[in-house]
Order: structure tokens, then C-alpha cells, then sequence
């Protein structure tokens, strides 16, 4: 799986090679590529952002730079192109899961008052939003992303893992518990350290169950 992000501030990037993501690059079963849209403008001061047509506050990306990169790391278009946007469809667990289906992915993070129209237009496939508020730029929507595609492509983390975290079948996880069995008065529930893992899986289930319906409701009616 490769992932290309395309940026203003290549250095926001530097936690991704860290953990089990950085360990994935290591290993060679992931490739996150980081391109500096400026190294791409035809300007001699590397521009990369004008004031908008017609007035306004701020400034907007200007479309030669970023279609020249897009079209340096994708010449023949056989990505998946998105742009991290508030305006896109908000990005949940089912789209991880199309986005996997994608040999590469080409990640374009926006910034100040956006990009211009003409490269959405012209070079984007998709736009996704992490949710329903502003940033100051798309680079935290586009670690997202990487973090949220990269846990699943194979080998990076076990598949016992993957199968019974959160969101895995529409629902929350159970709590979990570790070493000391007894912690400021408060003792790890008795299931878990029976040894009967038929009671185990059902005290699980019916934990999931109820934070599910305590906390997230909607997940139950499919919204």
C-alpha cells in the first residue's frame, strides 16, 4: 500500500514515523510518501498561494503548483485522489475499508482559505472531512487518514486485534484490563481472570452491547 500526502509543511508529518506505522514503512509493508507542493511552483520564490478572486479574507493554494505535483506522483492517474475538506463526506470505518481496495492513495492537504476550485475539478477523485468543524489545514485530516488506512493493510497489526477493536461490527469495545488485578480499591471483573473463555466471549459481547447503546446509539440504528 502507498499513500503520497501532498503539503505545504512536509515537517507535520514527522509522527508517522514513528510506532507501529513507522514500523510498517521499516518493514517495508507500507510506503508513506511526503511531497512538498512548493517544489513544484514555476516561480522563482516558490509561491504557492494568491489572494482570491473577486476579495475576501485570506489566501488560496494556487492551482499550478498542486497540479503539477499531482501530476508528477500520478501521471497516469491510477490513484485514488482525494482532497482532506470540511466540506467532504465525513470519513468513518467503512471508507478505510473502500480506500484499502486502492493500491495508492494521493492524499492533497489544503490550506488558509483552501485550493483553488479548478484543481478539485480537474485532478480530484473524492473529498473527505474528519468531521464537522475548521482547521487551520488539511495535514491532521491527512494523518488521520494514513493512520486510521494504514492499521489494516495486511501484516501491519495482528488480525486478532483489527477483528475485536471498536467500530469492527458497528459497535464499541469492551473495557480492557491489565496487571494489577486490584487498582485503588477497584478490582479487574472476575470473567476475565476465570480462565473460561466461553464467559469471557459473552461478558465481552454483552459489555459491547451496553456501551454501545450508553454511548453510541446510532450505531445500533445504522446511522
Amino acid at each position: 500500500m502507498k499513500i503520497t500526502v501532498l503539503t505545504l509543511f512536509p515537517e507535520m508529518f514527522a509522527p508517522l514515523e514513528g510506532s507501529i506505522i513507522g514500523r510498517a514503512q521499516g518493514s517495508g509493508k507500507l510506503q508513506i510518501e511526503i511531497v512538498n507542493i512548493r517544489d513544484y511552483a514555476d516561480n522563482k520564490h516558490f509561491k504557492c498561494d494568491d489572494y482570491p478572486f473577486g476579495g475576501g479574507a485570506g489566501m488560496v493554494m494556487m492551482p499550478q503548483p498542486i497540479g503539477a505535483a499531482i501530476n508528477a506522483v500520478d501521471p497516469e492517474h491510477l490513484a485514488r485522489r482525494i482532497y482532506l475538506s470540511p466540506k467532504g463526506e465525513t470519513f468513518k470505518q467503512d471508507k478505510v475499508f473502500a480506500l484499502l481496495d486502492y493500491g495508492h492513495i494521493v492524499l492533497l492537504c489544503g490550506h488558509y482559505e483552501g485550493v483553488d476550485q479548478r484543481v478539485i475539478d480537474l485532478y480530484i477523485d473524492e473529498e473527505i472531512s474528519i468531521g464537522d468543524y475548521v482547521l487551520t489545514g488539511g495535514e491532521l485530516p491527512a494523518m488521520v487518514v494514513c493512520d486510521a488506512v494504514a492499521r489494516y493493510v495486511d501484516g501491519v497489526i495482528s488480525t486478532q486485534s483489527l477483528v475485536d477493536e471498536t467500530f469492527g461490527e458497528n459497535g464499541l469495545e469492551y473495557p480492557q484490563y491489565t496487571r494489577p488485578a486490584v487498582y485503588e480499591g477497584v478490582a479487574v471483573p472476575e470473567v476475565l481472570l476465570s480462565g473460561n473463555h466461553a464467559e469471557i466471549d459473552r461478558w465481552r459481547r454483552a459489555q459491547s452491547e451496553r456501551l454501545t447503546k450508553e454511548k453510541r446509539p446510532d450505531l445500533l440504528k445504522g446511522d
